[in-house]
């Protein structure tokens, strides 16, 4: 499987504007049909430049369907974004490749 994080630092100007646009934002990522899940975090940071940052990690079951997703859908959803927000947002993108999962197992104690 394979992670598309991508993380925003958002103004507090418009900060709650931004959080509930944001959930109708993942709603759409997703529903292009290239992932399986998102998960919406805040990272708990003091920023030195203000703001608040997120996270947002998006689960593919491929590559293709990452690189899918790229050719077909990123730059229109990236467009809305920046239509809205412009430089009250800044974000960036990292890929990940989930190698393995552990869980715990039973400890008793």
């Amino acid at each position: 499987m394979y992670i598309y994080n991508v993380t925003i630092n958002i103004d507090d100007a418009v900060h709650e504007e931004w959080l509930t646009w944001m959930e109708t934002h993942i709603l759409d990522v997703l529903n292009t049909g290239k992932f399986i899940s998102a998960k919406f975090t805040q990272v708990l940071v003091d920023e030195d430049m203000g703001g608040k940052t997120y996270s947002v990690q998006y689960t593919a079951n491929s590559k293709e369907d990452l690189e899918d997703y790229y050719k077909n859908d990123a730059e229109s959803l990236r467009i809305q974004s920046a239509k809205k927000f412009g430089d009250k947002m800044l974000a960036f993108r990292t890929e990940l490749k989930l190698i393995k999962e552990f869980y715990p197992t039973n400890v008793s104690n």
